[in-house]
């Protein structure tokens, strides 16, 4: 059986409620010699030299187990292996599945040598939830949230129904600031066991923590608050949390809205009062309103890209909302529309240009600009922005993505087939991103006649998802003209 697609989802945020230097060590944090190895380990991948790869990765991680990228490539290595063999052989799963007892057995005593096990298992059978269960397991308590996670979102994907690793993904996501998608998995467990009180407890524990992340404990690394201030704050997140992001209703928006604003008049400079009080009317539609409370907030803290983000947000939806408020049976409704959309693409491409301006190494900030100023067609623009953004660890791939699209629209497809290929060299695993990588390339390809190279790549895509784009009908089409016949039906 072939292996199932895979994504990776672990984005580190620069504002993680992980208060501790996370111990996963990247590329240049570890030894030299280690680094060598690993990068032999990658050439064997692209080489297709599988069991090589595999042998050089898992022994570098041996000796440096919180080498996050190794682990990310040795995953990838083993689904390519298990794909290439349409599964693994009996034989080496039984073998491989002898080593996971021993991971279970140490596992409290020993949580990397559980790892280091855990990975023989993965070794034979990358598909084994058990072992993707245990390794998880022992990777949160070595304090290795990403390697954690990693594996969490391999068995979340085999088993969505799994109450309990859907509960340790949700927290991992929350140790590593991943705040939207920790609360919307804790949330959708909630509404499927309401009876829980565990669950709900911890919806309210990783919604308080938000709070008090946001609250106190920048300032707290940064010398200015204290451990009673945060205290406070937590205390009162929890109890303000209970009736917050679970289920708000308009009368449970109410009430809080009358909460914190009679709690503001006590504290009129408390930011996190007047940001609670913004969204809330943002939720509400009431834009101006909200504008004032986040200008408010502007007024009483240091220059903070988040909350010009959130301003940016709200206006933005102002205009979503103005085109729902159109009628769209009127005559003029088509005119009316374009206008709207016209006018809010020049307010985003100006405001992110102006917070470019004002933080001008935000290379996040550079990359969102880019993506803008691409949708609007403003290439050459769009091709500066890209070239910086592309030094952001987290935007490097997506970056060069854009950028090669950028060429394409130029018509440098020679430069474009470069960007591509130097994306994919970065890129392990076969998930949405990689495959718009490799089908841009077979454009980029067709543009410079190399037909036989072209269908090559959406071939490779058709191999593992054949719904993606038109790769099914281009590649029906290439043997259809190799054979003579019409392209098979269906």
């Amino acid at each position: 059986m072939a292996a199932p697609r895979v994504a990776f989802e672990v984005v580190l945020t620069a504002g993680a409620f992980y208060t501790g230097r996370m111990p996963e060590k990247s590329l240049a944090q570890v030894p030299r010699h280690l680094r060598e190895q690993y990068e032999k380990g990658k050439a064997a991948f692209e080489r297709n030299n599988l069991d090589y790869a595999i042998t050089i990765l898992t022994a570098v991680l041996e000796q440096e187990p919180a080498f996050y990228e190794c682990r990310e490539a040795l995953r990838a290595t083993q689904f390519k292996r298990a794909q290439g063999r349409g599964g693994t052989g009996f034989l080496k799963k039984f073998l491989s599945k002898s080593a996971l007892p021993k991971a279970m057995a140490v596992l409290r005593r020993d949580p990397l040598e559980a790892i280091r096990l855990c990975e023989q298992t993965l070794n034979g059978d990358p598909n084994s939830l058990a072992a993707h269960k245990v390794l998880a397991e022992a990777a949160l308590a070595a304090d290795l949230p990403r390697t954690a996670v990693l594996s969490l979102e391999i068995a979340h994907r085999q088993a969505p129904d799994d109450r309990d690793v859907t509960l340790k993904l949700a927290k991992a996501l929350a140790s590593l600031g991943q705040w939207d998608r920790a609360e919307k998995l804790v949330n959708e467990l909630v509404q499927a066991h309401p009876d829980d009180p565990d669950l709900l407890e911890e919806a309210k524990n990783i919604s308080a923590q938000r709070t008090l992340k946001e609250a106190g404990y920048e300032k707290l690394a940064d010398g200015q608050g204290s451990y009673r201030d945060v205290l406070k704050d937590k205390e009162e997140a929890v109890a303000l949390e209970q009736e917050d992001r679970i289920q708000r209703g308009d009368e449970a928006r109410q009430r809080l809205l009358e909460r914190y604003l009679k709690e503001l008049e006590a504290e009129p400079h408390n930011q996190r009062l007047l940001r609670q009080i913004a969204e809330i009317y943002v939720e509400r539609k009431e834009f101006d309103r909200a504008l004032e409370y986040y200008e408010r907030l502007r007024g009483t803290e240091a220059v903070d890209p988040s909350l010009e983000r959130a301003i940016a947000d709200l206006c933005a939806k102002r205009y979503d909302h103005a085109l729902e408020q159109l009628d769209p049976d009127a005559p003029d409704y088509e005119e009316k529309a374009a206008a709207i959309r016209r006018e809010k693409q020049e307010f985003l491409i100006a405001d992110a240009a102006r917070r470019v301006e004002r933080f001008p190494t935000d290379l996040q900030l550079r990359y969102e600009l880019g993506v803008l100023l691409f949708e609007a067609g403003r290439i050459q623009e769009a091709i500066a922005q890209f070239q910086k953004s592309q030094s952001h660890p987290h935007r490097r791939i997506s970056s060069l993505f854009y950028l090669g699209r950028c060429f394409l629209q130029r018509g440098m497809a020679d430069l474009a087939v470069r960007t591509f290929q130097n994306a994919l060299k970065e890129k392990q695993v076969m998930d949405e991103e990689k495959k718009d990588l490799i089908y841009h390339l077979g454009l980029a390809l067709e543009q410079l006649n190399r037909p036989e190279e072209a269908i090559e790549q959406f071939k490779t895509i058709f191999e593992v998802d054949i719904g993606f784009r038109d790769v099914a009908q281009r590649v029906d089409a290439y043997y259809a003209r190799r054979s003579g016949e019409n392209p098979p039906a269906g």
